[in-house]
């Protein structure tokens, strides 16, 4: 079974989008850790590890900023739709 080709101006885009999808990711983990760490990790640090507390309110920050990550996401996806639907209607 032979792979289908790839024009290069598909590879191009191809490329723009992972290229796109490696700095939103990276953003991502930027934020939340400067947000968890803000918010978990007190600025005078006691030990070279985390206490169990400290670990737990990671844990925590961490599940909570991707859970709201998540629901915004669906959230913009649902919204594009509307607006492709609406855009459709009005021009057919």
């Amino acid at each position: 079974m032979t792979m289908p080709q790839i024009s290069q101006a598909d590879q191009a885009k191809l490329q723009l989008m992972q290229d796109m999808e490696i700095e939103m990711m990276s953003d991502l983990y930027n934020r939340m850790t400067n947000a968890c760490h803000k918010k978990c990790i007190p600025p005078r640090y006691g030990e070279a590890d985390l206490g169990k507390g400290e670990m737990v309110c990671i844990d925590r920050c961490v599940a909570k900023y991707l859970d709201i990550h998540e629901k915004i996401g669906k959230k913009l996806t649902a919204m594009s739709i509307q607006d492709e639907e609406l855009m459709k209607k009005m021009s057919g």
